[in-house]
């Protein structure tokens, strides 16, 4: 039996308090929420750079901190060859100077990973959201409804993750703070869920539907077989659907992101990726990791619990955060 829950009494979770210009902005959100990994960088990198030269002993220990952050051995060793490059070419001779050199580097590689999300041409707009449980995929749903809104877009979310009683749950309570409508079913096949969202959405003209999935791991082949079939009901009722897969990623695994890209990749063709808990993990280097081994886009980054807290990813912000 499929319900269709909606909060409709509730006042909309984006009317802002009085206060709310006192309220700090993305861009130092940011900064608050990157503070683990450029503590872990910070005071290494000035001690590096003090010596005001990019020598073979400077290169080592800088390769060391790198790989620690997991920014991993592939895009280490090209920032390391660009920052020789750049050092050569401007006679970088300054603390400032190679710090500086090294950032624009680094932001150079995240670049191609800056790819705004937008939301036109179909309607509804299908996004599917994947990912391993404890990703903080139901909760970046409630915030990606609530960042939609802003938009002056209409949401619809479907829970088509029927095997977590509290996924479902946890779902229908960020509709109702969101005052949007939620499709869910207490048991049963997700992608009959799904296929009911995308055609209520279609009868009431909404713009996005926003649909969940089962957690799952890339080695569990029986589960990642299932989200297949999920993709392929979504494009029966919309053949030109989903038209943005998204993938969420816990930045504290690290290097285990690239895996789990790939395998979700193969089932799902991937479009983006959401990489959340950026806050609580000093790995934010493995967004370099992901732009030069599995380069897909990184639409949104999480940096808090806050519903505003999950926002389009700019890589000069994110790299200026980290060596503020």
């Amino acid at each position: 039996m499929f319900s269709f829950l909606k909060k409709s009494g509730s006042p909309p979770n984006n009317e802002a308090p009085a206060a709310a210009d006192a309220a700090p902005s993305w861009r130092e959100r940011l900064f608050k929420g990157l503070s683990k990994t450029r503590a872990q960088w910070g005071g290494k990198l000035k001690s590096l750079f003090s010596r005001g030269k990019v020598d073979d002993e400077l290169l080592e220990e800088l390769e060391s901190l790198l790989l620690t952050s997991d920014v991993g051995i592939e895009a280490t060793q090209h920032l390391l060859d660009e920052l020789k490059a750049r050092a050569k070419r401007d006679k970088l001779e300054t603390p400032e100077a190679i710090q500086k050199a090294l950032a624009d580097a680094l932001a150079d590689t995240l670049a191609p990973l800056e790819k705004q999300l937008v939301v036109a041409g179909h309607k509804p707009y299908v996004i599917m959201i994947a990912g391993v449980n404890g990703a903080g995929k139901t909760t970046s749903i409630g915030k990606l409804a609530k960042y939609f809104q802003g938009q002056g877009k209409s949401v619809l979310l479907a829970a088509g993750d029927t095997f977590r009683a509290a996924a479902r749950e946890q779902l229908q309570t960020w509709g109702e703070r969101n005052n949007v409508t939620v499709v869910a079913q207490e048991s049963g096949d997700p992608a009959a869920v799904i296929f009911d969202a995308i055609a209520a959405a279609k009868a009431r003209g909404i713009d996005v539907v926003l649909a969940d999935t089962a957690g799952r791991l890339p080695t569990q082949l029986h589960l990642m077989e299932e989200i297949a079939k999920v993709r392929r009901v979504i494009q029966k009722v919309d053949p030109t659907g989903p038209h943005e897969t998204l993938l969420v990623l816990d930045a504290n695994i690290g290097q285990n992101a690239l895996q789990q890209v790939r395998a979700f990749d193969k089932a799902i063709q991937v479009s983006g990726l959401v990489v959340t808990k950026l806050d609580g993990t000093a790995k934010g280097g493995v967004l370099a990791a992901i732009a030069r081994q599995c380069p897909k886009p990184v639409r949104f980054i999480g940096v808090g619990e806050g519903i505003d807290d999950l926002r389009p990813f700019v890589a000069r912000d994110f790299v200026d955060a980290l060596f503020a």
